[in-house]
């Protein structure tokens, strides 16, 4: 019988002891359904998630509900949006009471004396060039400044197809402004034209990824297997997808038969009573999704698939690490 004792060895077995008692219990909520950004692709606006729910504006009942949330057993609170950063009192209701991680497109500074810890996740969607047709702006130039060297903050680079085999140009940017990065692929969710993967650019994309961690270790957090996951869609020969997906709101998962999900995973709509269906939305088609944390969840919910081989777990251990990392449950 194969144990993680006997496929480990010391040192594995180390880093397999760091993560093994983290326990992480993660929702996802949206913080508001406004944003200073309209952006080709995203999710929120493309399936009109914005018009599911009003908003919540007694930031006393903002401030109720996150204390129910963590009776309820989150210890990890992930807000996006729209816009977070629109409704700063209301992400303080979350970081007053819950470990919280804020998605921003980083035109607006977080202040760090107001929120000295809290990490803080800049999107960027390609180079100047891929982010003026997709995001109408440079977005890179402003939250550059905003954020450089910032100790807490890294670049969610999102890589379109537009952007196999000129990667480094946008790593080196962010090497110089003193970031991390961590790298996923553009879900092209509103069909714009010149955005679709195939699967020669997935092959391409991969060896990039893989070349750039290997370049720069210390910018780049990221492993090659989830290279290998996120590119391929395919985990022990199986399929990403609706029947495989761990992400979806508990209460709303009727799934037969069920699969590996989060605990307590809901992702609430900013009127604290909505929940929708999973992380993304309820129109992506989930054969072609691209969504890195649910990816890396995937992996993450399928330990005992990966005590196979030593380099199975090795594998299961670096994504889970990498998880950890982006979500400061253990250090860079």
């Amino acid at each position: 019988m194969k144990t993680i004792s006997s496929l480990l060895d010391k040192e594995w077995h180390e880093r397999y002891r760091k993560i093994s008692s983290l326990n992480i219990r993660s929702s996802i909520y949206d913080i508001t359904n406004q944003c200073n950004l309209r952006c080709k692709g995203c999710f929120f606006f493309s399936s009109d998630e914005h018009e599911a729910s009003t908003e919540e504006t007694d930031i006393e009942k903002w401030y109720q509900f996150v204390g129910k949330e963590k009776e309820r057993g989150v210890n990890l609170a992930i807000l996006i949006g729209g816009e977070p950063t629109l409704h700063l009192d209301r992400v303080e209701a979350f970081y007053s009471q819950l470990p919280s991680y804020c998605a921003t497109n980083g035109l607006i500074k977080i202040s760090r004396d107001r929120f000295p810890d809290m990490m803080v996740g800049v999107s960027l969607w390609g180079d100047e060039n891929d982010e003026k047709t997709l995001r109408g702006k440079d977005t890179f130039a402003v939250s550059s400044k905003n954020y450089e060297g910032d100790p807490h903050t890294y670049y969610l680079y999102t890589i379109t197809p537009k952007q196999v085999g000129r990667i480094e140009h946008v790593i080196k940017k962010i090497v110089d402004v003193g970031l991390k990065v961590h790298l996923q692929l553009l879900t092209n969710e509103e069909n714009v034209d010149g955005f679709f993967w195939s699967e020669e650019n997935l092959r391409d994309v991969r060896a990039e990824m893989d070349a750039m961690l290997d370049r720069y270790p210390r910018t780049v957090i990221s492993c090659k297997y989830y290279h290998e996951i996120i590119t391929t869609g395919t985990m022990m020969n199986r399929k990403f997808g609706w029947a495989e997906c761990p992400s979806v709101t508990e209460p709303l998962d009727k799934r037969n038969p069920q699969p590996k999900s989060l605990i307590r995973f809901i992702r609430w709509a900013s009127d604290l009573k909505t929940m929708h269906r999973c992380c993304t939305s309820a129109t992506r088609d989930c054969s072609t999704c691209k969504d890195g944390a649910a990816h890396m969840s995937w992996v993450m919910v399928n330990k005992r698939e990966h005590l196979q081989s030593t380099k199975d777990l090795q594998n299961w251990i670096e994504v889970y690490e990498m998880f950890a990392k982006l979500y400061r449950f253990i250090p860079w």
